[in-house]
């Protein structure tokens, strides 16, 4: 298979956006690159920029805090070419929260046959309790990151792919940060030598953001950060964005109800709450409607949010426009909503829950990558070129037993980039996922995190199944 390497042309060229950081990169000993990693890593730590694991304790028996790996060679995209997928995803997400409206309203897409009501309706993160309830400026999901990955066309070019969009609780914006502050840190000549697009005024854009969604009438708004607590594999990040944005970082126990708006407990006395970044599921945010059992959540939220009284971002019920069921229909939701044709491509997807669909994938199942529809986190699929045969039957089993819980795409050629390995330099494959926030209007820094297989061969990117992370530099014009 072939890649679309994201630094070289071919073995003896380097693509022209790659050329100054290439002779820089020829100019720096080995060792020094060695301690520069070596530094990195201990300043992480010292920092505390960990992520959980869920599952598995490491070999030596310690506990699933980890450091995500960070690798020293960026990952550059041109100006031009950002140009063209900030373009891409604007449309795309102006069109998924225009959805969401949709289905939670008038339901126009479902009664044109665009997109089947079966897998709307009946799924799970379809939230009943949100049919007519107004948000905010129609905006569901304030803060998505979309996965995108890059594959090689035969006459050696590359396309970009949307693999996923996050609308609910996306992470991983603060290692976006981190790795570019670590980044000038250790090398402030590099920035010196090229124009490298600023990201670091990102919390500012989400304040703004947040605020700006608040309920009418209010002037000054109180935003939190609403965290599960620090158990959360991405607590770090919690933490990180309330306190660059200047905002209380809280838990459900310290928020209450009363008489249909939300109030903060403090020192000084119950504060009203306008704003809530929340980074926890729709299961756990209000045991009054949803899981009895949570203690996470604040009883009554949702009568607030229906009061008009408080800003949810992102909204109950986003889950819906996620789902890995959907995913195949938005290229014909941003013909439906915009009148346009879609910038940024799908991946070719079978859907299994349709028959003819589901034959193909069980007759090529050690060919394609198939997903549980409601999967994160790189769990519960099937990557066929990589598994064992009696892998591959395990899941056609699985497959056979709920059919509409999957859905199947080709194993698609990931870009690669050159990283740092033990024998030295090697290409590994990576993914990029930008942040785009969606208030009055869409804005994005440019750029995102760019994450990485660190194991050689491997597909999964994600941070919970040992990826690492890049800097992504988007070059100014």
């Amino acid at each position: 298979m072939k890649y679309f390497d994201e630094m070289h042309v071919s073995s003896a060229q380097v693509r022209d956006h790659y050329r100054g950081y290439d002779r820089w990169l020829a100019r720096q000993p080995r060792e020094l690159m060695a301690s520069r990693r070596e530094e990195a890593e201990m300043i992480f730590r010292r920092v505390g920029i960990t992520f959980a694991v869920y599952g598995d304790k490491d070999e030596d028996g310690a506990g699933t805090e980890r450091l995500i790996p960070f690798d020293l060679i960026p990952r550059i995209i041109p100006s031009q070419e950002w140009k063209e997928m900030e373009k891409g995803l604007r449309q795309r997400v102006t069109a998924l929260n225009l959805f969401l409206n949709d289905v939670y309203h008038g339901q126009e897409i479902l009664k044109a046959g665009v997109v089947p009501a079966e897998p709307v309706l009946n799924n799970a993160q379809f939230r009943k309790e949100m049919v007519g309830l107004k948000v905010p400026g129609g905006i569901y999901s304030i803060i998505a990151g979309i996965d995108i990955v890059r594959a090689a066309n035969p006459d050696g070019s590359g396309t970009y792919y949307v693999l996923e969009d996050n609308l609910r609780v996306p992470s991983g914006v603060s290692y976006m940060l981190e790795n570019r502050k670590m980044m000038m840190r250790l090398f402030p000549d590099l920035f010196a030598e090229h124009r490298v697009a600023p990201v670091a005024h990102y919390p500012d854009l989400l304040l703004d953001t947040l605020r700006a969604m608040a309920p009418n009438g209010v002037n000054e708004p109180t935003a939190v950060v609403l965290t599960p607590g620090m158990y959360n594999s991405a607590y770090f990040e919690h933490a990180f964005l309330a306190q660059q944005m200047g905002i209380e970082l809280v838990e459900g126990q310290d928020l209450f109800v009363k008489d249909d708006f939300v109030y903060m407990r403090t020192t000084r006395g119950p504060q009203r709450v306008d704003v809530i970044y929340r980074r926890l599921d729709d299961d756990f945010m209000d045991p009054e409607v949803f899981r009895k059992d949570s203690t996470l959540g604040v009883a009554g939220l949702l009568r607030a949010y229906r009061a008009g009284n408080v800003t949810l971002a992102n909204a109950f019920g986003t889950g819906i426009a996620d789902d890995k069921s959907i995913y195949p229909y938005v290229p014909k939701m941003i013909e439906f909503y915009l009148g346009e044709k879609p910038i940024l491509q799908n991946v070719p997807t079978y859907i299994c829950r349709e028959k003819d669909d589901l034959q193909y994938t069980l007759d090529h199942l050690g060919d394609l990558v198939v997903k549980e529809v409601h999967g994160a986190g790189g769990y519960g699929m099937l990557v066929g070129p990589a598994s064992t045969k009696a892998e591959i039957e395990d899941f056609r089993k699985a497959l056979l037993a709920n059919p509409s819980n999957y859905i199947a795409q080709p194993t698609l050629s990931l870009s690669t980039c050159p990283t740092f390995v033990e024998s030295g330099i090697a290409p590994r494959h990576i993914d990029l996922r930008p942040f785009v926030l969606s208030g009055k209007t869409v804005q994005m820094v440019p750029g995102g995190l760019t994450r990485v297989a660190l194991k050689e061969g491997s597909l999964v990117v994600n941070s919970s199944q040992g990826g690492g992370t890049k800097d992504t530099w988007v070059l100014e014009g």
